[in-house]
């Protein structure tokens, strides 16, 4: 499904936050990314929804090589994939029923279903009956959980959260992590990057760990989807015949 080929990253000042990436995100995965602060665990996920643009290496997401998706078709791609901020992104003088709504209305989700489908997310996520109140209204937790109905919204293909435990109570970030876990049981592809280590220990979960952008350790190993490794093979058929 995704697949990260020698990727770099880095900024004019000569910072390399990612450095000759090789990732491959399988259907159905879940992911822990952990990593220092600057590890390039952010700069991951802005990499996949083309916030960021690779230096060089392909990044492949559904078959495709992000680098040929022309402008006015990464908006199609970001429905695919759902993002949980780190700072929440929700409009804070909008109700959270319509913070999701607006997400469904770019996402082109048919008008005359949003509302059932804002109050089933709500359900989903342990808000019920929560639509009309406004983010200032809410606990921390809670609007990490909107949000989270915000980013499912569309029914992404993957899911990326962005430290979404980061300012949470220990009690809070379990649920939220139970919460990220029932979603991919429901067959999101999910990959979430986080600081706390111990989360791991309570659910069994893909770790990888990065350092200086670099991945140092992978529990997953490398596997490549299908559809990639047969398109590698068809790209490297005239070597193939070469060694024979």
């Amino acid at each position: 499904m995704i697949e990260f080929i020698n990727v770099t990253k880095s900024y004019p000042n000569g910072d390399v936050v990612i450095d000759s990436l090789d990732l491959v995100v399988n259907p159905g995965d879940f992911i822990v990314i952990t990593g220092k602060s600057g590890a390039g665990k952010t700069t991951i996920g802005r990499l996949l929804i083309k916030d960021l643009i690779p230096n060089k290496g392909k990044i492949i997401f559904d078959g495709e090589d992000l680098a040929k998706i022309p402008p006015k078709k990464i908006p199609l791609l970001r429905r695919k994939i759902g993002f949980i901020f780190q700072d929440f992104k929700i409009i804070p003088d909008k109700t959270i029923g319509e913070n999701i709504s607006i997400a469904l209305e770019i996402a082109g989700f048919n008008p005359s279903k949003i509302q059932q489908k804002v109050t089933r997310l709500l359900e989903m996520v342990g808000l019920p009956k929560k639509e009309n109140l406004f983010p200032m209204q809410l606990a921390g937790g809670e609007i990490q959980r909107a949000s989270i109905a915000r980013a499912i919204a569309a029914d992404p293909q993957v899911l990326f959260a962005d430290e979404p435990t980061g300012n949470l109570d220990e009690q809070t970030s379990i649920e939220i992590f139970d919460l990220l876990k029932k979603i991919n049981a429901d067959g999101t592809t999910v990959i979430m990057s986080t600081h706390d280590v111990t989360l791991i220990d309570l659910h069994k979960a893909r770790h990888i760990t990065l350092q200086k952008g670099k991945i140092i350790s992978d529990t997953g190993g490398k596997k490549k989807s299908p559809e990639n490794t047969t398109k590698e093979k068809i790209d490297a058929k005239p070597e193939s015949k070469t060694k024979k």
